[in-house]
C-alpha cells in the first residue's frame, strides 16, 4: 500500500527481543546453537510470545494514529531471525492485533543496516552493539533495560530525556568530566547565549514536537520532559538552546545532581532516555528506560 502523500511519517524500528519476551528461545540459541534455536522456534511457532519491555510503548505509539490527521506513526520490526524462524514473531503480532506490517528478517546478520532505508527516526533494541551502530548511522537509538512498573496515564504517551549527550551534544559534559563542576558551571555561564549542538535525540524530539503542534497544549496525546542533573546557573543555556531550536518541552526538571528515579516515577514516563548507565539502572526500577551509549560517558 502506498503512503499518503500529505502524511508526515514518524517511524520507529524495534527489535523482536524488545517487543516480545524471547528469553527462552535465546537461551536455547546460547546453549545449543543456531540449528537448535531454529527448530525450537518452529516447534513453538503457534505459541504466542509474552509481551516484552517495549510492548506497552509500541502499543501506545501505534494508538497515536487514532488521534491524528496529518501524521502517521509506523513501527518496523527488525530481527536477526530468518523469515522461517520469525513466523512465531508475526503470529504473536497478529494475536495481539498490532498494526505492524513491515519487517526485516536478517537471517543472523545485523538488522541495523536497514534503519535508514526504512526512514526510521528511532531504534529500540536489547542489543547494545546494534544500538551503537544505529547511533553511528545518525539515528536515535537506545538499549532497553529490564525494568519495573510505571504509573498509568491513560493513552497519553510520556517521553523523558536526559540533556547532555542525549538531546544535546556532550561538549559541556566533556568539560565536566575533564575539569570538574566549577569549570563546567563557568563555561555554561559564559556560553549561556550560545546554543548547544544537537545530540542524537534532537531529530526525534523535533518529530514529537511536530506532532504536538497539531494539538492544543492541554489536549496533546504526547508529553515530553527534560530530566537533567544540571542546576542553576547552567539551566539558562539549555532553555535558550531549545528556544533557538523552536522545539517545545512540556516539563523541565533541573535536579542539581539529585537521583532522577523518583522524579521519573512521579512524571509517569513511558520511557526515559539517558547516556549514563548508573542513571539508567536506577530509573529502570521505576520506569521503562533506554540507555543511549553515546558521548564521553560511554567511551573506552
Amino acid at each position: 500500500m502506498s503512503k499518503t502523500a500529505d502524511k508526515k511519517q514518524l517511524v520507529i524500528a524495534i527489535s523482536s527481543r524488545a517487543l516480545f519476551n524471547l528469553d527462552d528461545s535465546h537461551r536455547v540459541f546460547m546453549e545449543q546453537g543456531l540449528d537448535a534455536y531454529a527448530q525450537y522456534q518452529i516447534d513453538h511457532e503457534e505459541q504466542v510470545l509474552e509481551k516484552g519491555e517495549a510492548y506497552p510503548l509500541v502499543e501506545k505509539l501505534l494508538r497515536l494514529n487514532d488521534h491524528m490527521e496529518h501524521h502517521q506513526v509506523e513501527v518496523i520490526l527488525l530481527s536477526r531471525n530468518s523469515a522461517d524462524t520469525g513466523l512465531r514473531v508475526f503470529n504473536s503480532i497478529q494475536h495481539y492485533q498490532l498494526p505492524i506490517t513491515r519487517a526485516a528478517f536478517c537471517g543472523g546478520q545485523d538488522p541495523y543496516r536497514y534503519i535508514n532505508a526504512f526512514g526510521c527516526q528511532l531504534f529500540l533494541s536489547t542489543d547494545p552493539q546494534d544500538v551503537r551502530r544505529a547511533l553511528s548511522e545518525g539515528v536515535a537509538a537506545a538499549t532497553l533495560l529490564a525494568g519495573g512498573h510505571k504509573r498509568e496515564y491513560g493513552d497519553q504517551l510520556r517521553f523523558a530525556f536526559d540533556g547532555d549527550a542525549v538531546l544535546f551534544s556532550d561538549e559541556s559534559e566533556r568539560i565536566y568530566k575533564s575539569q570538574g563542576l566549577a569549570a563546567f558551571s563557568k563555561n555554561e555561564q559564559q556560553s549561556a547565549r550560545q546554543p548547544l549542538t544537537g545530540g542524537p535525540f534532537k531529530a526525534f524530539l523535533a518529530a514529537l514536537h511536530s506532532i504536538q503542534s497539531e494539538f492544543p497544549r492541554d489536549q496533546s496525546p504526547i508529553r515530553t520532559a527534560l530530566v537533567t542533573a544540571r542546576s542553576a546557573p547552567a539551566h539558562e543555556r539549555v532553555i535558550r538552546t531549545l528556544r533557538a531550536w523552536d522545539i517545545r518541552i512540556d516539563e523541565s526538571l533541573f535536579l542539581g545532581g539529585l537521583t532522577k528515579a523518583a522524579f521519573l516515577k512521579a512524571y509517569g514516563a513511558d520511557v526515559f532516555f539517558d547516556d549514563q548507565e548508573v542513571h539508567c539502572s536506577e530509573a529502570s526500577r521505576h520506569v521503562p528506560t533506554g540507555h543511549v551509549p553515546h558521548g564521553v560517558a560511554n567511551e573506552g
